[in-house]
């Protein structure tokens, strides 16, 4: 009999790999977005001390500096780093899964994660879609992968103010009268 998590296919979802990692060696990301306001992080500190972690953060591994940093789970990782208790308690590891993903699909990944359930900085989201759209993601790209719709997608544009990030768009000529 396969194990639940391969009876349909090959493939092994990350959270079957909970791995233990020491927290100095998690480092958070530029480009976390959600915002967490301090009743829901008082919120979250309790349900970290009175029913510990319940669910791993998500992070990508860094070889070259043998960090974790954080794709999904910043406020998570935040109440470890900043409460005493909880880090003695877990004696400082952190449940990390692991995921393989460059740098444009961890981004989209950590927007995903956070879209699902938290509120989201507007200039930070907007940094995002200028990374996103330099590093050669084309709109479509963005639009299925960051979940977000096309009027959305404009308006970040627009906030940044960057021509650049219009370049690959056609725009009807203007007529003379």
């Amino acid at each position: 009999m396969k194990d639940l998590f391969t009876y349909k296919s090959n493939y092994k979802s990350p959270v079957y790999n909970v791995r233990a990692i020491p927290i100095e060696k998690i480092q958070a990301n530029s480009y976390n977005p959600n915002a967490v306001a301090p009743p829901e992080m008082k919120l979250l500190y309790q349900s970290i001390k009175e029913d510990g972690y319940t669910m791993p953060i998500v992070c990508y591994y860094l070889p070259d500096i043998d960090k974790y940093e954080i794709v999904d789970g910043f406020h998570r990782y935040t109440v470890m780093m900043k409460h005493r208790d909880i880090y003695d308690r877990e004696n400082g590891m952190m449940p990390v899964v692991v995921i393989e993903k460059d740098v444009s699909n961890r981004m989209a990944s950590t927007i995903r994660h956070n879209r699902a359930r938290g509120s989201h900085s507007i200039e930070l989201m907007s940094n995002i879609v200028s990374e996103l759209v330099s590093s050669g993601m084309s709109d479509a790209w963005i639009l299925k992968n960051i979940g977000m719709d096309a009027d959305e997608l404009l308006r970040l544009k627009q906030i940044t103010g960057l021509s650049a990030l219009f370049k690959d768009r056609d725009f009807s000529q203007a007529k003379e009268i």
